[in-house]
Formats: structure tokens, sequence, C-alpha cells
């Protein structure tokens, strides 16, 4: 694996990892990067395996848990680094909710924005998905079959990347919510609104950026993540019951519509350690980029709390 990282900072320093989501980039961490490092940290932010400029195997289960975290690993192995605090967002953040757990000695510190910790389920997750929504539309089903859902986010990049961004609704907005699960042949970016306008945090330089990497890479790496939720349940039976030791934050945007499917009050199922939740509100789900400055606050909060020198 060859990894594009975004890096700056003091090498000797402590370091931390940013895992970006999907579909996104390092560049999603752009307010991120230089607040920490001007604060004393050895920021490492990859585009992760099959984003951007880092590899893009070819292979849908090369992008399981074991092979997304050892990634990230790999990069700490690069630095000479015993452990880092590892944050995470969106599928960045079940990435390094896994990795105290596949790579306990690695993991000073976890935080997580957008996806909470969640116990392990009691069946394959696609089995669960499929019987609680039935008929309905669900955009993560959607993704599973290798092909479709590439084809529908690889023909208009720009379309893709502008809804996303721009179009992808609160929580609360019920017509919105209602248009994500209706039955019917529509694929994913069909049922996202077109924005009347970028939102204010979204410049138009900063799309035309993601447009730009996507338009090269296409979606298929990041949508392989998605095609390994039944393999990671498979290949991680040991981990049932085991729980995150370290110290962990949670962050999210009251409007983010994630939580709408996903529950943010589990988290004594799943740590033990010191745990604290921060709830942004009004803020969607592209968090660290809608609202930096909150983000970075409660970020370094936390990272200063930490015995990590």
């Amino acid at each position: 694996m060859r990894l594009r990282v975004v890096e700056a900072g003091d090498r000797t320093a402590p370091a931390v990892v940013l895992a970006h989501g999907f579909p996104e980039l390092a560049y999603s961490w752009r307010h991120q990067i230089p607040v920490l490092a001007e604060a004393g940290y050895h920021v490492l932010a990859p585009d992760q395996r099959g984003y951007g400029g880092s590899s893009r195997p070819e292979a849908i289960d090369a992008y399981d848990i074991h092979a997304l975290t050892g990634d990230l690993v790999g990069l700490l192995d690069d630095i000479g680094a015993e452990r880092a605090v590892w944050i995470g967002h969106d599928w960045g953040a079940a990435v390094v909710w896994n990795a105290p757990l596949l790579h306990p000695d690695r993991v000073a510190a976890v935080a997580a924005l957008s996806v909470p910790a969640l116990p392990r389920p009691r069946v394959a997750p696609t089995r669960a998905w499929r019987k609680a929504f039935g008929k309905n539309f669900f955009y993560i089903l959607y993704f599973q079959e290798p092909g479709v859902a590439d084809a529908e986010l690889d023909a208009d990049p720009a379309r893709t990347m502008r809804r996303m961004l721009g179009g992808l609704r609160a929580s609360g907005d019920h017509a919105a919510a209602l248009r994500m699960v209706a039955p019917g042949p529509d694929g994913f970016i069909d049922r996202l609104p077109e924005p009347e306008r970028l939102p204010d945090w979204l410049s138009q330089e900063e799309l035309d950026h993601y447009i730009a990497e996507f338009s090269r890479t296409g979606f298929t790496g990041g949508l392989n993540w998605y095609r390994n939720f039944d393999r990671n349940w498979e290949t991680t039976a040991e981990l049932d019951g085991v729980k995150i030791a370290v110290p962990s934050l949670f962050v999210a945007g009251t409007a983010d519509p994630v939580l709408g499917f996903t529950r943010a009050d589990r988290a004594a199922e799943v740590i033990s350690g010191a745990y604290r939740q921060a709830m942004i509100d009004g803020a969607g789900h592209w968090l660290q980029q809608e609202r930096p400055n909150e983000v970075n606050a409660i970020l370094l909060e936390f990272l200063n709390g930490l015995e990590l020198r």
C-alpha cells in the first residue's frame, strides 16, 4: 500500500492520525491540520485506501477493517511512533473505534465524529438492515452490489459531490427523510436534492477539489468499504464483549442524519475507559468542515487532557 499523507507539526511531538470518511479525502481535515500542529501535535492525515492519491486495490476484500486499521498502524511504523491518538469522521470513525480493539498497543486515545461506538450486532449487518428496511430503500444496502452505485456516482462526479456535500439534508427534514427510504428504482444521488446554492462552509474552489479527485479516481474504492460490513462482522467474532479501554470522545451535530439510524446512547456497552460526548447544536454531517472552530476547540480540550508526553 502507498498512502498519500498530509503531514504537519514537529515529528518528535505526540502523533495524531486523522481518518476521513465517505466520500472524502485528507483535504476534509484542512481546518484541523494546521491548528493541531500549531498546538504541539504531529499530525498525519492520509487519503485512505481507495481514495485520492493512495492505492486503490481491485479486490473488495482488500477493504476490510483489518486492512483499514492496518494502514494507519503502518503510518505509525513509518514515523517510528509507538502510539497515536486516532481521530475519525464517518467511516473513519468506524476505523478508529475498531483500532483499540484490533491494535490496543498502538492507540493512546480515540475521538470519533458523526458515527458513535456501537456494540457488535447479533447477526450480520446486511441481514439486520434487510429485516429493518424491508422493501424500503437503504443506501448501505444499495451500495452492496458491485457496479451499481459505482455507475451512478461515477456518471457525474460534480453532481455527486455537489449533492452529497450541499444537498444532504439535516435530520428533522421529514420530506427528505421519506424520499431517502421510499421504495423505487431511484439511486442514492437521485434521491438527494439539488442544492440551490452551496452551504456557507463550502466554497466553489473547495468543492472543485473534491470533484477533480473523484473524477480521476471514481468512487469504487470508497464503496468497497461498505461491501465489507458482513466480512468485518464475520472476521471479528473474538471481539464480542471486548471493550475500548482508552480515553474516548464522541462528537456529533444534532442535525446529523446519521443519528437517525444509529444510537449514540450505547457507549457504556462498548467503552470501559474515560468517555465524553459533545453535541454541536444545529450542526450536520460534515462536522469538521461545517463547524471547524467548535470541533477544533473540542478536540484540543480532549487532546490537552491526555497524558501523551
